[in-house]
């Protein structure tokens, strides 16, 4: 009996460690975030490798379109857990018009799970360029790059 216990602490063991190591196959953003691309060119291959739904959940008033990412897909950003990447490019058949005024020709980047104070400190060591703006206080924060 001691021989069995020993041998299920072993497996759920290993087991456990494949779970808990599945986050260090996450798809790191961060060098797509330094804003020297556009928006089709950091959207194109997320789709493409089925990281992000090809659809938007959501078409903001100013165009610009939130994906969600695809089930079991793990997304990161400066080390916090990517909610929804963000793109829009205009004339671009990938995203969908708002409603409002368009801010930008081209503007892209992530909402991730994070305080903002946290997520601005860590995007400024990175020498990215990126805006980091609050979505929700101490919850979710949005790191922008635009142009034009």
């Amino acid at each position: 009996m001691t021989k069995d216990f020993i041998h299920s602490i072993a497996v759920l063991t290993a087991v456990g460690t494949g779970l808990c190591s599945s986050g260090a196959l996450a798809l790191d953003l961060d060098g797509q975030l330094v804003c020297k691309t556009d928006a089709h060119t950091f959207i194109q291959p997320l789709v493409d490798d089925q990281y992000i739904d090809p659809d938007p959940m959501r078409v903001e008033a100013n165009s610009v379109n939130a994906f969600r990412p695809k089930h079991g897909r793990d997304l990161t950003a400066f080390g916090f857990h990517v909610y929804a990447v963000l793109g829009y490019q205009r004339d671009d058949a990938m995203f969908r018009q708002g409603t409002g005024k368009v801010e930008a020709d081209s503007i892209y980047g992530v909402v991730v799970s994070g305080p903002s104070e946290s997520v601005r400190l860590r995007v400024q060591q990175s020498g990215s360029e990126a805006t980091v703006k609050q979505v929700l206080p101490f919850i979710l924060t949005a790191i922008v790059c635009s142009a034009g």
